[in-house]
């Protein structure tokens, strides 16, 4: 088995918190990042709920970023629009 590695090419804002990303195999996904900012509990990624600081994100070296890797998220998330583990969290409800 290989692990292939994976790397976000373009990611474009459509509206309030949601990224188009491209993968560099071709696969795309929208990604609607406001749930998860929502329930974060630190208030330096709760600050991502504001418009314009969340609209502020660049690509580096595959990976979307924000800041000075003041937010990122790992790809295998990303790829799979899946940023919250359901299964973890329900075990500990």
């Amino acid at each position: 088995m290989t692990n292939k590695v994976i790397n976000i090419v373009t990611a474009t804002h459509l509206r309030e918190h949601e990224i188009r990303l491209v993968f560099d195999d071709g696969t795309s996904q929208t990604v609607n990042f406001k749930p998860f900012l929502q329930r974060a509990l630190h208030p330096d990624v709760r600050a991502f709920l504001e418009p314009g600081k969340f609209a502020d994100f660049h690509i580096a070296h595959g990976e979307l970023v924000w800041g000075d890797y003041d937010l990122c998220f790992p790809i295998v998330d990303l790829y799979a629009n899946q940023l919250e583990k359901q299964g973890l969290q329900e075990q500990h409800a």
